[in-house]
């Protein structure tokens, strides 16, 4: 779907969209999208063309890439969870070839495993001066954690990953974006309704405010013509709020 904020107009953007689930925008505007059901991580060309930039992972096909990051070098990181794959809400069932792992795709095209040690990796983001990556673990369904951990970017590598905020059971988090200050915003819900919404933590892991919303809240960004209005991506509704912060200029 697409809003335009100009006339709350709502129109449908693509279908099918493939089960499409996080999007981001790269430095020439264009969107990138990853979509569930296909397996694949696409790019929106400027004139409308749909260009596939990875569906497979040396020769196996992806898991479904679920959120994505473009770094100011160009480079696109990705996480592979496989919710996609889990049965028919997000796409088809079918059995993970790889394991789940966290990627980055340079921009000529080589991907590479960033981080292989997640049991579900999902939302991604960088710092403002791209020197952290945070990165979701949503693996409680299936065993695992749900936290935040955070990485030093060295280059085309992950260092010293470590649990920056958690943990979230019963409930989790999704997805996150952080602001100009370095703040980590991120989603929460899906266990105690007095929760439902979004957390910012200050850079040194500090829970420093909540935003409460009706209902469950999976991912967010900011927008607006100056980057104070956070959107949040609820179970039923599209939210947004203009807040004293503007967001990174990382997309």
């Amino acid at each position: 779907m697409r809003w335009l904020e100009e006339d709350g107009h709502l129109s449908v953007f693509r279908a099918p969209s493939n089960y499409s689930n996080g999007n981001t925008r790269d430095r020439e505007g264009r969107l990138i999208t990853c979509e569930h059901d296909a397996r694949r991580l696409t790019r929106t060309e400027l004139d409308g063309r749909i260009t596939v930039l990875i569906d497979r992972f040396e020769g196996k096909p992806l898991n479904a890439p679920n959120d994505v990051v473009v770094a100011s070098d160009g480079a696109v990181w990705f996480t592979d969870p496989g919710y996609g794959i889990d049965g028919p809400y997000e796409g088809h069932k079918a059995a993970a070839e790889l394991p789940r792992n966290v990627y980055r795709l340079d921009p000529n095209g080589s991907a590479t495993v960033a981080a292989g040690d997640f049991v579900r990796p999902n939302g991604l983001c960088f710092s403002p001066d791209e020197r952290l990556l945070y990165v979701v673990d949503s693996g409680i369904s299936h065993g695992g954690p749900a936290h935040i951990r955070v990485f030093d970017v060295d280059g085309p590598r992950l260092r010293n990953g470590r649990v920056f905020a958690g943990d979230f059971a019963p409930g989790m988090t999704d997805g996150l974006r952080t602001d100009g200050d370095g703040n980590v915003w991120c989603s929460m819900g899906w266990s105690d309704p007095n929760e439902d919404g979004v957390r910012c933590y200050a850079p040194d892991g500090d829970l420093i405010g909540k935003v409460h919303l009706p209902e469950a809240c999976a991912n967010l960004c900011f927008g607006g013509r100056k980057k104070d209005r956070l959107f949040m991506c609820a179970s039923t509704s599209v939210y947004a709020l203009y807040v004293n912060a503007e967001g990174a200029l990382i997309p």
